[in-house]
């Protein structure tokens, strides 16, 4: 039970790691030492150790528009949990990943008409972000995220208040 409440965090935050490899159209030229920056921390546009709102705001967007590769404003699955093929290591994901992608685009199609609109894309970034941000400083790192994924996760009633 505990890893179907984690799923949503969990997909969102393995999901954005392709971005890493592919160059940010926002960003030709990243500086070389940021330029392997994994996880959460691609996001820290300032180098201070720490991303703030507005940076994990600005990182998601982009985020978006990067896998809206047919530029319409909306994800499919296909978008959301697109794999390239030519990367090295990219296999097609297990049925247990397929289940857990499906469950997941469940999670962020709140209107449930079948895709992912950048507003629905954004409202579970906010919630990523409110999750890492245990206490509340209005900025995280990876070691916050880490530990939000090892935390059991608030009722989701109570998370949308």
């Amino acid at each position: 039970m505990m890893i179907k409440r984690c799923l949503p965090l969990a997909v969102v935050l393995l999901a954005a790691v392709p971005a890493l490899a592919a160059p940010d159209q926002a960003t030709p030229n990243p500086p070389p030492a940021r330029a392997a920056t994994a996880g959460v921390m691609r996001y820290d546009s300032n180098g201070d150790g720490f991303v703030d709102r507005i940076e994990w705001t600005a990182g998601q967007e982009a985020r978006f528009k990067q896998l809206d590769t047919d530029k319409d404003g909306k994800l499919t699955k296909d978008e959301l949990f697109a794999r390239t093929p030519s990367a090295a290591g990219n296999v097609l994901p297990s049925d247990r990943q397929v289940e857990r992608q499906e469950a997941f685009f469940r999670v962020l199609d709140r209107d449930r008409d079948g895709f992912i609109s950048k507003a629905e894309f954004m409202a579970q970034a906010d919630r990523n972000f409110a999750r890492c941000d245990a206490d509340k400083d209005g900025r995280i790192n990876t070691a916050e995220c880490r530990q939000a994924l090892r935390r059991q996760p608030v009722d989701r009633a109570r998370q949308e208040r």
